[in-house]
């Protein structure tokens, strides 16, 4: 019973982070949503920064999963489709994270220390993919643009979702696959003319 009203107000606390913000949510909202006493919450979570970290544990540990790449062989353009897709869909449904960024970090050293080595992850990784579609010939470009097409990767891709929702995007999935498209297009000078129709061919297919 107490590792279901625990799992509950993760997941309350997650959707009121999501919909109102996370500086406009409370320990006391969350309980009242709950229809729970504050002392029963407080006997699961210290604080609403406790509620928080825990929340970031989920997220890292899916965005962890999101950011692998195939290591038995070089990457395609569907992989990077498919990794693209498996981060977005991450960073939305943790999209508080992102929104409210600069202050939760402000505010807990530990996530800033956590949420700067998935940026590295997510670096190494960008910069190993664009590496490994060099190899593989789906690309031609030299390593300094290779570097580039990396880090605009990786930047829209870390905050597409913030724009879209700035902007009044609604549609979680309309979103999704606009920034998956954006981030595929900065791909498009650096492909070679089979590849550049192949991704033309998958970019239609995803669209419609």
């Amino acid at each position: 019973m107490a590792r279901q009203t625990r799992q509950r107000i993760l997941d309350a606390s997650l959707a009121m982070f999501n919909a109102q913000g996370e500086p406009n949510v409370t320990t006391n909202h969350i309980a009242d949503e709950l229809e729970i006493s504050p002392g029963n919450l407080y006997y699961h979570f210290r604080n609403k920064d406790d509620i928080i970290e825990h929340l970031f544990g989920r997220y890292e540990e899916r965005i962890d999963a999101a950011l692998g790449a195939p290591t038995d062989r070089l990457p395609g353009l569907e992989d990077i489709w498919l990794l693209l897709h498996l981060v977005f869909e991450c960073i939305w449904d943790y999209r508080f994270l992102y929104r409210d960024l600069a202050d939760i970090l402000s505010r807990n050293r530990r996530l800033r220390i956590r949420f700067a080595r998935i940026l590295r992850l997510a670096d190494e990784q960008a910069h190993d993919v664009m590496r490994g579609l060099s190899q593989a010939g789906v690309m031609r470009a030299s390593a300094a643009e290779l570097d580039a097409a990396a880090t605009n990767v990786l930047v829209i891709a870390t905050f597409w979702m913030n724009y879209a929702s700035a902007r009044g995007d609604k549609d979680e999935q309309v979103s999704i696959r606009a920034g998956i498209v954006q981030v595929m297009m900065l791909l498009a000078p650096f492909l070679r003319d089979a590849e550049r129709v192949h991704l033309n061919t998958l970019t239609r297919a995803y669209i419609d």
